[in-house]
């Protein structure tokens, strides 16, 4: 049987997966690439690099991200979202990282990996790391179909 996702199943999947798809364009040619996010709602957060992705994203903000979830052929679902890339800085980027990092980090170890000797238990110091672009999807439509046998 084919259908159409509920607004119920739509959030319930965009809450369980970290996964996804985002599709940008610099107007000639599509680009889509595999992106960790996390999603509250009202927003899909996710962070980047310097890069093709980053240069196309602000030229054109007009992107559309792809969820799926596949058992197999007969058995899946999937999202497709119509939305306006949003570059955060400052404040709003803290928040969008301290979002996708307590939605993200807990799956990244296993609970029986121990901190390492030399780190204070509970931090995590990044200031070595690249630092990324925070970002957000502002969502303007949602659709989400399913097949189940």
């Amino acid at each position: 049987m084919l259908g159409q996702l509920s607004n119920a199943q739509i959030n319930n999947l965009l809450s369980s997966q970290v996964v996804g798809r985002l599709a940008c364009t610099d107007g000639k040619q599509p680009y889509i690439v595999p992106v960790t996010f996390c999603y509250d709602g009202k927003y899909i957060y996710g962070q980047t690099n310097e890069g093709t992705k980053l240069e196309l994203l602000r030229k054109n903000a007009n992107v559309c991200f792809e969820l799926d979830v596949m058992t197999d052929m007969r058995n899946w679902q999937s999202i497709i979202i119509y939305g306006e890339f949003e570059e955060l800085t400052d404040k709003e980027a803290e928040k969008a990282r301290e979002i996708l990092f307590d939605r993200v980090f807990p799956l990244l170890t296993s609970s029986t990996i121990h901190t390492h000797e030399h780190e204070v238990a509970g931090t995590l110091d990044d200031s070595s790391r690249v630092k990324y672009v925070m970002y957000r999807i502002k969502i303007n439509k949602i659709t989400g179909r399913f097949e189940k046998q």
